[in-house]
């Protein structure tokens, strides 16, 4: 099919659109570039997201997201629509989709390039096409394969974003980015676009682009697996893995980065480990081994309760059903489970989150920890950490001081 050209002047020089705009990584960077001048376009299928954010309203929680998109929408800079058309006069079409695995943890390296399909017919010469996603290796080629073959001279750069959610408005500012092309012309042309946001910018090759993202998830991924299993070691022999670690990092900068132990979940480390054991023909032994140690964490607290308590005949609460700590986001939270777990030991399972708003099935703090025989925190939010209890707690975070011990 021919591409076809709805806009006879083509592309405005400042002007953004975003393919999957109004998520998680794609709503912080539009608003980000809209408040340092150029003109965005949150361009997202989920014409509910759509709405809220043209009304004000964050679709979830991000810090200094409201002030930012208040800004962005009062001056114009920044706009959310369902529309694929808007693609036509970008300058810079960026893609910011998931990209998750299956059931059987294998990625599906046509999820990108079948992102832009709805918006092909907009795609016009001159446009650079920016990868944002994290990607299986590979994947930035099979794009440019598949807009050469649309007959498009359009540019393609893989330029993939790295910030912590929950802190995109300030990481995106702050952290290095780096930027890919097979080209001159699409490195410069993306350099151009980020440097709106930062002026460190690294130069890598689409390829290594690729793997430097997997190898950053992955990277942390291992650490807290490292972490995981060395708690589960002390725990086993009835020691305290928060003292030995507190001991071995103290004024000692060789163990200062050895984390606590804790729930690694979200919708990144675990696919993106998987994704690369993919990459590498399934020979990937320590990523293999951290998803065994990882996974099967809720799997070990339920098998050490049960060897303690009659769990048949308790109420067990969960504090924290979100990913991580501050956050309302519960993709891939390993709280979920760990409630899947406990329903078939415990009499009763009761889950509680002050930030999450999308789980109808949750309870308020009172009442969970009210009705509760045992409390265990599942994310770690700052407002358990002096939380009155008078029943036993599991804190595996060391949220609340003194130690984990289950």
């Amino acid at each position: 099919m021919d591409a076809v050209m709805t806009n006879n002047e083509g592309p405005r020089a400042n002007s953004v659109v975003i393919v999957g705009g109004c998520g998680h990584a794609g709503l912080p960077l539009g608003l980000a570039l809209a408040d340092h001048g150029l003109d965005v376009t949150a361009y997202d299928v989920d014409r509910e997201a759509v709405n809220a954010v043209n009304a004000g309203r964050m679709p979830f929680m991000e810090e200094g997201g409201p002030e930012v998109l208040s800004r962005v929408l009062a001056k114009g800079s920044f706009r959310a629509t369902d529309d694929p058309a808007t693609a036509a006069d970008a300058k810079y079409v960026v893609v910011v989709i998931g990209t998750p695995v299956d059931q059987y943890l294998n990625p599906d390296p046509e999820s990108i390039p079948m992102a832009l399909d709805p918006i092909h017919d907009h795609l016009t010469d001159g446009q650079l096409i920016v990868l944002r996603s994290t990607v299986y290796p590979g994947v930035t080629a099979a794009l440019e394969r598949k807009l050469a073959a649309w007959g498009l001279d359009v540019d393609v750069a893989f330029c993939p974003e790295r910030i912590a959610e929950g802190h995109a408005m300030t990481e995106l500012r702050e952290l290095p980015q780096i930027v890919s092309g097979r080209t001159d012309r699409a490195q410069r042309l993306a350099a151009e676009l980020f440097s709106h946001l930062t002026s460190d910018i690294v130069f890598l090759s689409p390829e290594e682009a690729e793997l430097a993202k997997l190898f950053t998830n992955t990277w942390r991924y291992i650490r807290f697996a490292i972490a995981n299993q060395l708690f589960t070691m002390a725990n086993d022999y009835g020691l305290d893995y928060e003292r030995i670690r507190a001991a071995i990092r103290h004024n000692y900068p060789r163990a200062a980065d050895l984390p606590a132990a804790g729930f690694a979940a979200g919708p990144c480390l675990l696919k993106d480990t998987a994704q690369l054991g993919a990459f590498n023909d399934n020979n990937f032994t320590l990523g293999h081994a951290a998803t065994l140690v990882n996974e099967g964490l809720p799997n070990y607290l339920v098998t050490k309760l049960a060897s303690k308590h009659d769990l048949s005949t308790m109420s067990i609460a969960i504090l924290g059903m979100a990913f991580k700590a501050e956050s309302d986001d519960i993709r891939s939270s390993l709280s979920y489970k760990l409630k899947r777990i406990l329903r078939f030991k415990a009499r009763e399972v009761l889950c509680s989150d002050p930030f999450v708003t999308n789980d109808p099935d949750l309870l308020p703090l009172e009442e969970a920890v009210e009705r509760a025989d045992l409390v265990i925190i599942g994310a770690p939010h700052r407002l358990y950490a002096d939380l009155a209890l008078d029943k036993p707690i599991v804190d595996i975070w060391n949220l609340r001081g003194g130690g984990v011990l289950v």
